[in-house]
């Protein structure tokens, strides 16, 4: 099976999973962002590190969409005026545009419970105990430990900058790599740790998709915040230049473009490396990792 076959498949189960309900707003909202057009390369890649530990591909469903509408609500808030105000997501007007910013809050708020619900309700060949550890891998991830640690630092740092406080190069490192692993690398991390939890994977695999995850989260932001300042809206489907208009700290605000580049490519590299010293190579990362060195 290829991506563009799963990515087809996660779009059909989000649709029935999403039903429009009482009251319309907050489903419809809810239900925008999420199928907006994107590579669904969470959920794939949940799947993926299921199927090769021999998952059903019923079994991890739940869990990889539930995925996806986790990422749709960090997209919500992100957008945000009151954060990082950006009008348009994936080519779109961004939820708050079409629904109201108090729409848009809550259909944030609703998704970021919705989704561990569909998990539980959907789930009950797993059993229990990999119920348990997926759940504590959900709300690691989109905790304050997680996903919202990594936004609040974003604006924390941002703040700094905007009062003029200087941060010495060693500071901006720290920070930069805190903003990689957990406003980006902290959902890789969470769709191959729970897809290789409900394969039956031994822990040596599951930390070996977890330094892999890390890794490729950084190198999916460096190739981010490349496309910032190379591509146009038609490629990015979101205000180009927009971070280095607003002094944001990116990777190449910080390094420049040329180590970038270079950087990229190297984390990528070691991501195969990961995969084939682990013997967890398959076709479908290969085809993930070939888009994003592209």
């Amino acid at each position: 099976m290829q991506m563009k076959e799963l990515s087809a498949i996660v779009d059909k189960k989000l649709d029935e999973y999403l039903k429009i309900s009482y009251p319309e707003d907050i489903f419809k909202s809810m239900k925008y962002t999420v199928l907006l057009p994107g590579k669904r390369l969470r959920p794939v890649m949940c799947i993926e590190s299921a199927r090769m530990f021999g998952a059903d591909l019923e079994d991890v469903l739940p869990a990889a969409c539930a995925i996806e509408m986790l990422h749709a609500q960090t997209l919500i808030h992100d957008d945000l005026p009151c954060m990082d105000n950006d009008d348009f997501r994936r080519g779109k007007p961004s939820n708050h545009k079409v629904f109201s910013e108090a729409i848009a809050v809550l259909a944030g708020d609703a998704l970021l419970t919705f989704a561990p619900q569909i998990i539980l309700k959907n789930s009950k060949n797993l059993g229990s105990e990999k119920l348990v550890r997926i759940m504590e891998e959900y709300f690691q991830a989109a905790g304050a430990y997680g996903v919202i640690a990594g936004q609040v630092v974003d604006i924390e740092n941002e703040h700094r900058q905007n009062e003029g406080e200087n941060l010495s190069a060693e500071e901006q490192e720290k920070i930069l790599h805190y903003l990689h692993l957990h406003k980006t690398g902290d959902l890789f991390r969470l769709a191959v740790r729970t897809g290789a939890i409900i394969g039956g994977a031994d822990e040596k695999s599951i930390e070996a998709l977890t330094v892999f995850a890390e890794k490729f989260g950084i190198a999916f932001q460096i190739a981010d915040d490349i496309l910032d300042e190379t591509a146009d809206f038609e490629e990015i489907g979101k205000t180009p230049g927009k971070d280095k208009i607003s002094g944001k700290l990116t990777y190449t605000s910080l390094y420049g473009m040329e180590k970038a580049r270079k950087d990229l490519n190297l984390l990528l590299d070691e991501c195969e490396k990961i995969l084939q010293d682990n013997r967890l190579k398959t076709d479908i990362f290969s085809e993930i990792l070939r888009k994003v060195r592209k």
